[in-house]
């Protein structure tokens, strides 16, 4: 995985509602060490160009049409192994959450934290430690994939 000091992060962006997900990749390309590789509005999509893309993170909404967000992180996980997933959604339910680390996300993010937390949690992600979202609880659980 490409590591902040050495070179950019390279980020695919999943999210179906076209003004946030214009907003992240603003957000994210006013950093030199962030590169927003590719975009996707569903969850088969964003599977495929992770695939080709191998991203170092996919940031990840949960409600997406064609296949959910969660379905899409277990097929990302075998596609692109080497890809961290960092969920940004609404979805704040505990077991959503446990199900998000459990199927090997490395973050999860609340859309309404992200302001402030984004670039956090990118940059966590990327040292390889797992990144919460201030307000969520998560049992810790054992991933799927390492």
């Amino acid at each position: 995985m490409t590591t902040l000091a050495n070179s950019r992060v390279r980020v695919l962006v999943v999210e179906d509602h076209d003004p946030f997900r214009r907003h992240i990749c603003s957000v994210l390309e006013n950093h030199a060490h962030l590169q927003v590789v590719g975009t996707s509005d569903d969850g088969p999509r964003a599977v495929q160009q992770a695939m080709v893309l191998e991203p170092d993170i996919v940031l990840l909404d949960i409600g997406l049409p064609g296949i959910n967000g969660l379905e899409a992180a277990r097929q990302i996980g075998e596609v692109s192994r080497n890809t961290k997933i960092i969920f940004l959604t609404q979805e704040a339910c505990a077991e959503v959450v446990e199900e998000a680390f459990f199927i090997g996300a490395s973050g999860y993010i609340l859309k309404a934290n992200a302001g402030s937390e984004l670039l956090s949690a990118i940059e966590t992600v990327s040292r390889g430690q797992r990144f919460l979202s201030r307000g969520l609880e998560a049992e810790p659980v054992t991933p799927r994939r390492a």
